[in-house]
This record gives C-alpha cells, sequence and structure tokens, in this order.
C-alpha cells in the first residue's frame, strides 16, 4: 500500500511541475552586480579589517602577556604571583569576549551583513515577481540558496532579465530624487483672489450709483 502511495504522490507532483513554467534565478550573481549593494559591501569589508586588525593587536598583547609570565613564573611568589596570573586570564577572557562579539556566529559582524542584504531583499523579490509575470512563471528557484542544478539550459535562467530590471530602477533612481529636489527648491506661487469688498463697501457704491442716476 505504501509503495503505491509514493508512486501516486510522485505522480502527481511530476504532473503538477510539468503544469508550471520554471524559472530559475542566482541572487548571489544578482547582488555582487548591483553597485550600491557593493558600495555598501566595501563599507563593511573595511570596517571587518578595522576589526581584525583590532583583535590582532589584543592577541599580539595577550600572548606578550603570557609570555613574560612564564618567564617570570618561577620568581612569583604568593600574591604576586595570584595578582599576575588574575591579570593574564583576564585578558584572555578579554580577547574571547571579544572574538564572540565581533565574529561568532551571533557576532556584530554576521549580524552586519544580514542587515546588509535585507534592503535589497525586497527589491529583488519585486523584480523577480515582475519577471514571473511577465514570462508566466509558475516557479521559480535560487540556485544560491541551498539548490543543486547539475544542469540548466540557458532558456531557463531568468537572472539576467531580473538584474535588468534592478538596474534600471537604480538608474532612474538618481534621476527621480533629482526631479523631487529641482520641484522642492522651487517657490511655490499662490493663486490669491481678489478679496471680495464687505457689506458696508458695497453698501456705499449701491448708494453712490443710485445718486448718479437720479
Amino acid at each position: 500500500m505504501r509503495p503505491k502511495l509514493f508512486a501516486l504522490l510522485f505522480l502527481l507532483t511530476a504532473v503538477f511541475l510539468q503544469a508550471q513554467k520554471m524559472g530559475v534565478v542566482d541572487t548571489n550573481y544578482i547582488l555582487d552586480r548591483l553597485p550600491d549593494y557593493k558600495s555598501a559591501s566595501q563599507r563593511l569589508d573595511a570596517q571587518v579589517r578595522t576589526w581584525q586588525t583590532e583583535l590582532q593587536n589584543m592577541q599580539d598583547k595577550y600572548e606578550k602577556m603570557r609570555s613574560a609570565f612564564e618567564n617570570e613564573k618561577v620568581l612569583l611568589v604568593g600574591e604576586q604571583l595570584r595578582l599576575r596570573e588574575a591579570e593574564l586570564k583576564s585578558a584572555e577572557q578579554e580577547l574571547k569576549n571579544l572574538i564572540a562579539a565581533r565574529f561568532g556566529n551571533t557576532g556584530e559582524i554576521n549580524k552586519l551583513r544580514a542587515n546588509l542584504v535585507t534592503p535589497f531583499q525586497d527589491q529583488i523579490w519585486n523584480a523577480i515577481k515582475t519577471v514571473a509575470d511577465r514570462y508566466s512563471l509558475g516557479i521559480v528557484l535560487d540556485k544560491s540558496n541551498n539548490i543543486s542544478v547539475i544542469l540548466l539550459d540557458k532558456k531557463f535562467d531568468y537572472t539576467d532579465r531580473v538584474l535588468d530590471i534592478l538596474l534600471k530602477d537604480q538608474k532612474n533612481k538618481p534621476k527621480q530624487e533629482a526631479s523631487a529636489t529641482e520641484n522642492a527648491g522651487r517657490p511655490v506661487i499662490e493663486n490669491k483672489k481678489r478679496p471680495a469688498a464687505d457689506a458696508k463697501s458695497r453698501f456705499q457704491m449701491e448708494t453712490m450709483e443710485t445718486k448718479s442716476t437720479k
């Protein structure tokens, strides 16, 4: 019974996939070719290099402290020995804390990289949705998202089409911003209407006209 059920599910899945037009994109390829992403990524890399230098300096300082302690250990007794051991242990813990805070799985670097990608995810999704609607795609796979694609016919790869949409949007963005800035700098010309005469003025005008007629 169970083999028949599996065979039926496989058949239904195959029929469903055949009924759907499929496309594949590579979001990593797209990200690497977005100028805004590359610029932000370069800034992040510069920050990472700064932190790596900071970590290296701290490691060098700790190694010197540890080497000095090992060389002088035989000369230390009592409170002096305990004090130096405590200092070395504190420096070691500080080094471990820095590594975890900056370079750990939940460290600042991973958080910054996640935040770096986030603003572009919606843009890429919208571009993929546009391409999917334009080419009537029922399924779109991301081959950079842990999906092994052994063989891919070029006609099923819509990566460049998605990238074209994103690049056009980025080219149009400065024009839109410049237009908005230009309009913001223009003075607002109000169409002021001439205020109507009050009741007293109208009464005086009517009285003068009546006398003139007489």
